[in-house]
């Protein structure tokens, strides 16, 4: 089987060998064993790393896949240079790891991580703007889109002091659906207006947008809070990415 797939994570195992957790457009998600890989050598070593997008050949023995060949197609340089770059390309695989099944076709999601890891290697967006709009984008792919065209309450268009419910995935006005929120993280009109821009924009231009600090802050922590009650699960890589960032509006949760 040939199939094109980029690593979200790498497992090292006995003697020279490592466990892939590759992503792939018409398989979804696969575990792969690949014999060697640590060894000097290897033939498909370059393939066999974290984001590393390959062309691969496999064989499939019982419940396992194998790697036979490997041939890279994209590396993703420029974050191997930049540790908040490579830090957060991690937890984009992550993320994407934890809403793809196996053998399921997974060709939006797939486009989506390559499209993200390219923004901050060869675009050089920067990751404080890459991270909600993955964020959001990838939750609308998994089937989580928000309802961002108004107050879920009230109607109105441009809600008054707008809020996301993180956990009913609705906008809302400061003054409607108080009882009914559970969690609901503050936006600004220009924090709204980007949020909007990622859920129904045309994909291509996903990153194409600028924000001030203080409402990037704000669009980043309601992103990262949607995230987290939407799957009811944290990620150590996140936790990594945030640690090297420094206390600001763009990296902290904002109330």
């Amino acid at each position: 089987m040939v199939t094109r797939g980029i690593v979200l994570r790498e497992t090292e195992t006995r003697e020279a060998d490592k466990i892939l957790t590759l992503l792939t457009a018409d398989r979804g998600k696969l575990a792969v064993i690949a014999r060697g890989a640590r060894r000097k050598g290897c033939k498909f070593a370059a393939c066999a790393q974290s984001l590393a997008y390959s062309e691969w050949t496999l064989y499939q023995k019982g419940d396992w896949y194998y790697a036979n060949e490997g041939a890279t197609l994209e590396l993703f340089g420029g974050l191997r240079t930049d540790l908040d770059a490579l830090a957060l390309g991690f937890y984009l695989a992550e993320l994407t790891e934890a809403v793809t099944t196996e053998e399921t076709v997974s060709d939006g999601l797939l486009r989506h991580l390559l499209n993200g890891l390219y923004a901050l290697s060869a675009l050089g967006k920067p990751p404080a703007l890459v991270k909600p709009a993955f964020e959001l984008k990838l939750l609308c792919l998994a089937g989580y889109e928000p309802l961002a065209d108004g107050c879920a309450y009230c109607g109105r268009p441009d809600p008054e002091q707008p809020l996301l419910d993180v956990v009913q995935g609705v906008l809302r006005c400061r003054a409607c659906g108080v009882k009914e929120s559970a969690l609901s993280m503050p936006l600004c009109p220009d924090a709204l207006a980007a949020l909007r821009h990622i859920v129904y924009g045309d994909p291509k231009r996903l990153y194409a947008f600028r924000l001030g600090e203080a409402a990037l802050g704000r669009l980043s922590a309601a992103a990262e809070a949607f995230t987290a009650a939407q799957l009811e699960r944290g990620f150590k890589t996140l936790d990594f990415y945030k640690s090297l960032q420094p206390a600001g509006p763009a990296s902290k949760q904002n109330t």
